[in-house]
């Protein structure tokens, strides 16, 4: 054996990865999640108790799930036995809960961790069931998505849910500051690059830790700065998943920042998902959708800049039809704002569903046949351009439907006039009757 790992270059007694020989010991240990681990925290709760329900672990990489996971087992006493729904299969799965129940017999409690435990398919998942309500095994399922959308309601029904967070800036320097005690001398680089360091690593302490093994690694007789150790190592792209959650959490972001009338916000977003790998067709539709969602005819001229920019970004390709794009943001997020005309529509269509087989009043349909005309098609029809005002103020809505107040514009913007106009046809509408 020993010649086999000098051929590989390695020693049976190679160091362990960073990141391995720095995994804590016990709870208390573990940093950033101290919300879900303190003594006041529910799974803190459950290690003092020695008593483990259940439950999923939610949250990015690196923040500790499989960790946390070893660790309640050794607190309550449990056999630790781990499975990756990546590399296993329904025979795994089997023999897990096999052994586990041989354990049971003899008095041994078994968690059971599942890392990617979402990757399972709904049968795959359905399995759990009899053996975690029997209590053959608790279950710790470790999930980096939304367990509402990738996990059986039966199965999140017999589980808690709780959610890990992204590291802080502080944990992530804790982390650092325990490295370097560990290597017992500090890393090559200067106080700026140090927090280029933890910028870079995104909230992943797993990932930190690796670029920090890569530093002690080098020979470096001065430490690096920014612009040096952007050179030696390469920064992750942001964690986006274009057909996950946190696609749909950055566009609602977008949106609701334009909403909200915060260009800054809705800029950051957009360069969020732009530097995450996002289609910029598939913004550039959303925003047109924006546009006359939450503008409307407040600011009429939203939905051409937000189409022309579709159509820039067509012509020039990124990364300089991103521009148009964010011009399109901008004046968005800065303009004024009014769903009317959105309103407006779902309370018409909803009208349309009640009174859908309703014909239009006779004055107002067509008649070119002498049938049609004899049948009363067009009779009484004024023509509103010979009317003095250029409003007649006749009744549009089908005979037997009571007219219907659908858009209501806000005194905001342009629609402000046109609210001015249409009180003002109202009025001779009014008079008409």
């Amino acid at each position: 054996m020993s010649d086999l790992f000098q051929a590989a270059g390695l020693t049976p007694h190679a160091p362990a990865p960073l990141a391995d020989r720095l995994r804590p010991q016990s709870l208390d240990e573990v940093v950033g999640q101290q919300h879900l681990l303190g003594p006041e925290g529910p799974i803190g709760r459950m290690a003092a108790a020695h008593r483990l329900a259940s439950m999923i672990l939610w949250g990015p990489p690196g923040t500790g799930k499989t960790t946390i996971a070893r660790l309640l087992a050794k607190a309550g006493g449990y056999e630790f036995q781990q499975i990756s729904a990546v590399f296993s299969g329904v025979a795994d799965l089997k023999k897990a809960f096999e052994q586990a129940r041989v354990r049971r017999q003899a008095g041994q409690s078994t968690l059971l961790f599942v890392d990617e435990i979402h990757r399972f398919n709904r049968a795959q998942q359905d399995g759990f069931l009899p053996f975690v309500e029997e209590g053959i095994v608790t279950l710790v399922g470790a999930t980096t998505e939304n367990p509402s959308f990738e996990l059986n309601g039966a199965l999140l029904s017999r589980c808690q849910v709780f959610v890990l967070k992204r590291l802080t800036e502080d944990s992530l320097d804790l982390l650092l500051q325990r490295a370097e005690t560990a290597e017992n001398r500090p890393l090559p680089i200067d106080a700026e690059a140090r927090a280029s360091l933890v910028a870079m690593a995104d909230g992943d302490g797993r990932y930190l830790l690796t670029l920090a093994e890569t530093l002690f690694s080098i020979g470096t007789d001065s430490p690096l700065n920014p612009t040096q150790l952007g050179q030696f190592l390469q920064k992750r792209r942001p964690a986006y998943d274009k057909d996950r959650e946190e696609h749909y959490n950055l566009i609602s972001a977008l949106h609701k920042s334009v909403r909200g009338s915060d260009p800054d916000a809705a800029l950051y977003w957009l360069a969020r998902m732009l530097e995450g790998g996002e289609d910029p067709l598939f913004i550039a539709r959303r925003l047109v959708r924006m546009a006359s969602e939450d503008i409307g005819a407040a600011d009429p001229l939203s939905l051409l800049l937000t189409t022309a920019a579709k159509d820039a970004y067509d012509f020039l390709g990124s990364p300089e039809g991103e521009l148009a794009l964010a011009q399109a943001v901008v004046h968005m997020a800065s303009a004024p704002k009014s769903n009317a005309v959105y309103t407006a529509y779902k309370a018409a269509r909803r009208a349309a569903k009640e009174t859908g087989s309703l014909m239009p009043p006779a004055h107002i349909l067509n008649a070119p046949t002498k049938l049609m005309k004899s049948l009363g098609y067009g009779d009484g029809y004024a023509y509103d351009h010979d009317v003095e005002g250029g409003v007649s103020g006749q009744n549009y809505f089908p005979d037997g439907m009571e007219r219907r107040r659908f858009y209501e514009p806000k005194p905001i913007g342009a629609e402000a006039k046109v609210r001015e106009r249409l009180e003002a046809w109202s009025q001779v509408r009014r008079e008409g009757k």
